[in-house]
Formats: C-alpha cells, sequence, structure tokens
C-alpha cells in the first residue's frame, strides 16, 4: 500500500544540484558489448547525449543531473556525436541516449535530425531513447531520414556498405504494470499509452525496446521479481523485442526520502538474477539486465563479483548459466534467500 505520494513540487524540492555539463560534449561515450536479435555478441558505440532536462519528472529518475536547463544550440547534438565518434573504436550498432526523450524538441532540436542521421548512417541498428506519449510521426521522419542518408553515403562510396538492412529502434520506459505503482511514479503515463506507442512504431516498421524497473518505491520486496516478469510479459505482448531490467537506485533525492521512511527498499543482485533466469527461457525476445554500479546491490561483499560476472556473461549469451556455489561465510544474504 502507497502511504507518502510524492507530488512533482516535492520531487524538485528534493534534489540535490546538477552536475557542470558542456553542450558541446556528450556526458559519457563508450563501447559495450550486446547480443544481437541473430545471436552473436557484437559491440554497440553508447553516447549518452547533454541536452535540456526531460519534461516528465519521473520519481526515481536521475539523469537529470546531468542535463543543461535550456535547449542547446544548434548543431551541438551532431558535434556530440563526432566528439564521441572520434574516440571510440568502430562498432556496428549506436545508441543515443540522452537523458530523456529523443523526440522532445526542447532536447533533441528537430532541425539537427537531418545531420544527425548523417553522422549515424553508417550504423547497421540507430537506437534512441523516447517517452510513449512522444512517439509518433517524428520516428517515422527520422527513420526515413536514416534510409535516405543511407543511400546517399553508399552512392558515394566505391565499396558499398554491407547490404544488411538498416534498423531503426527506440527505447521506451515502461517501468512497471503495477495498478498502483505505475501512477504513483509521475511517470504520466498508463499502460495503453505504452501499448499504443509500441503498436505505432510497430505498424511503421520501427523495433522497439522497454525499460523495466526492479523494486521501484512502494514495491514490496517479495514481490518485486513478480511484478518485474509481468511487466516483461506486457512488454513482449505489446511486441517488445529487447527488455532491460533496471534495479532501482536511490541518489536523486525522491528515492532517498522513501528509503527513509521505509517505502523503498534497494534491490539485491540476486533479484536480479532470479528475473533473468526466468525470462530468458521464454525466447519471446532478448532480457538484459543492467549492471551499472551493480557492486552496490550485491548480497554479499564477497561472492557479489561472482554474481555480476555470472549476470553479465547469461546478457550476453542469453542463456541460464548454473548458479553459482553456496557462500561459506556467514551473513551472505544470498545463502538465506
Amino acid at each position: 500500500m502507497i502511504h507518502s505520494v510524492v507530488t512533482e513540487r516535492k520531487i524538485l524540492e528534493l534534489r540535490g544540484g546538477r552536475n557542470p555539463v558542456n553542450p558541446e560534449v556528450p556526458g559519457a561515450f563508450f563501447v559495450e558489448p550486446e547480443a544481437t536479435a541473430a545471436g552473436p555478441v557484437e559491440d554497440v558505440a553508447t553516447l549518452f547525449l547533454t541536452n535540456r532536462e526531460c519534461p516528465f519528472r519521473c520519481l526515481y529518475c536521475d539523469l537529470w543531473k546531468n542535463t543543461t536547463t535550456t535547449t542547446v544550440p544548434p548543431g551541438a547534438i551532431p558535434r556530440q556525436i563526432d566528439h564521441a565518434l572520434e574516440r571510440l573504436p568502430a562498432a556496428r550498432h549506436i545508441k543515443l541516449y540522452n537523458s530523456g526523450n529523443f523526440f522532445d524538441a526542447q532536447a533533441i532540436p528537430p532541425d539537427d535530425h537531418p545531420e544527425i542521421a548523417r553522422k549515424v548512417a553508417q550504423f547497421q541498428t540507430v537506437i534512441v531513447e523516447n517517452h510513449p506519449r512522444l512517439t509518433g510521426p517524428a520516428c517515422v521522419r527520422f527513420r526515413d531520414l536514416l534510409h535516405t542518408a543511407r543511400r546517399e553515403m553508399d552512392s558515394h562510396r566505391v565499396t558499398p556498405l554491407p547490404s544488411h538492412p538498416m534498423e531503426f529502434e527506440v527505447a521506451m520506459g515502461l517501468e512497471t504494470v503495477h495498478p498502483q505503482i505505475l501512477p504513483s511514479l509521475n511517470k504520466q503515463m498508463t499502460l495503453d499509452d505504452f501499448r499504443r506507442g509500441a503498436e505505432y512504431l510497430k505498424s511503421h516498421g520501427i523495433h522497439a525496446r522497454a525499460f523495466i524497473l526492479l523494486q521501484p518505491p512502494y514495491m514490496p520486496t517479495d514481490e518485486s521479481v513478480d511484478w518485474a516478469l509481468r511487466s516483461l510479459e506486457f512488454a513482449f505482448d505489446c511486441g517488445i523485442r529487447v527488455a532491460t531490467v533496471i534495479p532501482t537506485r536511490s541518489g536523486n533525492g525522491a528515492v532517498d526520502a522513501l528509503e527513509r521512511i521505509g517505502e523503498y527498499t534497494p534491490p539485491r543482485l540476486s533479484q536480479l538474477e532470479a528475473v533473468l533466469e526466468r525470462a530468458i527461457p521464454w525466447n519471446r525476445g532478448r532480457v538484459f539486465v543492467d549492471l551499472w554500479d551493480a557492486e552496490r546491490f550485491r548480497d554479499c561483499p564477497h561472492c557479489g563479483a561472482e554474481q555480476i560476472r555470472r549476470l553479465d556473461e547469461m546478457n550476453r549469451r542469453q542463456t541460464v548459466l548454473p548458479k553459482i556455489g553456496a557462500c561459506p561465510r556467514p551473513g551472505c544474504r544470498r545463502n538465506s534467500g
């Protein structure tokens, strides 16, 4: 039962300060391995673009820490992409994540879309993130820009690019299908909104992936794995082909306040393991667990690293691996269930 609903005004009041950012430089960029739809693990160039804060102030979000308060100048986003790609090794796929919504005109200026498309046209897969309520014709227009840029690039090359079709994918936050908790997260979205967004993308030949929260605020600990699995089922029913389960983190002010009064409990690695172990065998799509800063969710300071290695390997193989052995050290929460 939800005892203390946090309003948007309170979410803003509980925040700390932003980190200094440069609108000419992405907040972070790196290459990460990811299992592809065809099976092999391939490198993905992942860019966290610097841009104006998302207008949806979700209760659990901490991405606002690395955003600007105003729209970035024209041309800044293409320059950020250049900055990252000039420093990264080659990859076949790219994620343009931006601490919000790619199709929020206040975050990514639409006039920059053609140049952005030209910057990433060489990639086999282009992935952006977007709120379901902002998923519409702008996605189709950008898809068309990508294909146009790809044809233009290929026409000027002596050696044509590989013949594989370019794929465009939009990642949307579902978070949870829990009927009381989803409205309390200030996501400003219903399950129907998510379903409509996914169906719209599918009807226009655009792939979709989903983000699922493990143990968001207000979620009883003993129910969190089940609700994460229900959320995954809903996402796959909507036609999602990739889903990432993210352990809900404190550190944004609002979640910390809820933790102090017992309305949020940090999840554990063993819960992430349980979700992945049960969802991968469905074979309904790829399922990943987010392992950024995973050490903070260790069940035990001694065997936590082994848990993380196992989860990382299951992410890559999309296969359930044997469980690690019992920990001989007293106090390991993994042994107590």
